[in-house]
């Protein structure tokens, strides 16, 4: 497996060559910072299991390979699969960045699964912790690779993240039967003099607006019609949200996936 960064040499040569720029706590709710810094801390195994994966770094005793199990990102993405199972901040929207462009790379003809367990861009409180950009750029990957993205809602899919649901290829859309998916409005939390609120205020219209044109799009409604659904919030079930255009089907069980991973096999 090809490392995902690297020094002039193309090798990963010290643990400082591991990206570790981005703070994942930094401006967010206390709430979120733990969680946050275990996905960080999550990353930075990833991004170590890939290096030892390439440099060939296999140990064996009486010919029986020995080391640390791989940890569980690893294994998901080595089957082509994608978790979001966290709200959507900068530190999730990396990791997920960097795991579509790394299996569009790997390979532009096999399908990406992305499960998708997600308040969107608010915590569990309703409390704003992230921004609509980070949903747009996952959007917009999803759209830019080659690979065809199937998406899989279980537990809860709300307002950014149900826009991800709905942005997977059309006719592998799924969610499990009890998933709670929710149609709402970005909100802000400016304060400040009234120019900056005033401004702010634009900034989030325009968000609505993005949100609303793409999941229109992917339901094949009328952008003023989602507008209007989404101007309070709107509950769907799994079997609303196939009428609704949102998904495509509701899975009592992986035997209903019209492709199944290849790792379903071995289980």
């Amino acid at each position: 497996m090809l490392a995902l960064v690297g020094n002039s040499t193309g090798f990963l040569s010290s643990r400082s060559a591991i990206p570790t720029r981005l703070s994942p706590t930094r401006g967010l709710p206390d709430s979120l910072n733990q969680e946050n810094l275990h996905l960080h801390n999550v990353r930075r195994g990833f991004m170590a299991a890939l290096y030892s994966s390439s440099a060939g770094a296999v140990q064996t005793y009486e010919g029986v390979q020995i080391g640390p199990p791989p940890d569980l990102p690893s294994l998901l993405l080595h089957n082509r699969i994608v978790y979001i199972g966290m709200p959507l901040v900068p530190a999730v929207t990396e990791l997920i960045l960097a795991e579509l462009l790394y299996l569009n790379y790997e390979s532009s003809d096999k399908p990406i699964y992305m499960y998708i367990n997600s308040s969107g861009t608010t915590g569990p409180n309703g409390q704003q912790v992230g921004f609509e950009t980070e949903a747009f750029a996952i959007a917009d990957c999803m759209r830019y690779i080659k690979p065809p993205v199937h998406t899989i809602a279980l537990g809860q899919a709300f307002g950014a993240a149900a826009m991800l649901l709905g942005m997977g290829e059309k006719g592998f859309r799924y969610s499990l039967p009890n998933t709670t998916i929710l149609l709402n409005q970005p909100r802000t939390m400016a304060q400040g003099q009234a120019t900056d609120i005033a401004i702010k205020a634009r900034e989030v219209s325009e968000n609505r607006r993005v949100t609303c044109e793409l999941i229109a799009k992917a339901c094949g409604k009328d952008p003023k019609v989602v507008e209007r659904d989404a101007a309070r919030v709107k509950y769907l079930q799994p079997h609303e949200a196939v009428e609704y255009g949102l998904i495509d089907k509701v899975l009592e069980s992986t035997a209903d996936l019209p492709v199944q991973p290849a790792f379903l096999g071995g289980l």
